[in-house]
């Protein structure tokens, strides 16, 4: 995304979404894995906002008597697409709007958020020390190169955000790929029951691309959350 404000993206889809359901819960698993296909495919946050909108009014007119609340943002994929490009047509033609003049947040945060990143790739580390050797030396690896990442927060002039993102995404498709590679069966099966549990209902309203995005991202985030790993991407500093 250009527009950097967009690293709260999350956070306010999230907070939208408890507002309409009316209830503040946890967001699930795979309602997470949803937002992270809308992030990744430039979905715009007014976008989505607006699709939820929607699919919460689709939701209440098509219920009959009491029913239940609309229970995941599964249900307004296709609203948000819709919404998405109604928004590129009108965009059509229209100037690309120019970068913000300042820098989103503080560089004493993102310190904070590096380091608090790198405690916790060392702590995995040592944890599967042991059990996965060469997985915890990534890890290891990985912290040592946030570090050196963190080091640009100390140049003077703007800060590239874009360049800094790039060497923190390549890190994260590192562990993605490993830790896919160093789970156990037992582990995977597990997952995958779960999401294909939660997925169930929604499967038939879901395009293939969509679907395989979604089980994609929701498989990477309870990885990390099986070994505690965490996001490096700035899109999760927040």
């Amino acid at each position: 995304m250009d527009d950097w404000n967009y690293f709260n993206y999350f956070t306010e889809i999230e907070e939208h979404f408890w507002k309409k359901r009316g209830a503040h819960l946890l967001v699930s698993p795979l309602d997470w894995a949803i937002m992270e296909t809308w992030q990744k495919a430039g979905v715009p946050l007014d976008a989505a906002l607006k699709g939820i909108d929607r699919a919460f009014e689709s939701y209440q007119r098509s219920r009959r008597g009491g029913g239940r609340p609309l229970k995941s943002l599964a249900y307004c994929t296709d609203a948000v697409l819709e919404a998405t490009e109604e928004q590129q047509e009108a965009a059509a033609g229209s100037q690309p709007a120019k970068p913000p003049a300042k820098e989103p947040f503080e560089r004493a945060e993102l310190q904070e958020y590096f380091r608090r990143n790198c405690e916790m790739l060392r702590s995995a580390a040592v944890r599967i020390e042991e059990t996965a050797e060469g997985l915890a030396t990534l890890l290891a690896q990985t912290a040592e190169k946030v570090e050196s990442a963190g080091t640009l927060l100390q140049a003077p002039g703007i800060l590239d955000l874009e360049d800094l993102e790039r060497r923190l995404t390549v890190l994260d498709e590192k562990i993605h790929a490993a830790l896919l590679t160093q789970a156990s069966e037992e582990l995977m099966l597990r997952i995958r029951r779960e999401m294909d549990s939660q997925l169930a209902a929604y499967r038939r309203k879901m395009k293939a691309e969509q679907l395989a995005l979604v089980e994609k991202q929701y498989l990477q985030k309870r990885l990390l959350e099986e070994y505690r790993v965490p996001r490096l991407s700035l899109y999760y500093f927040c």
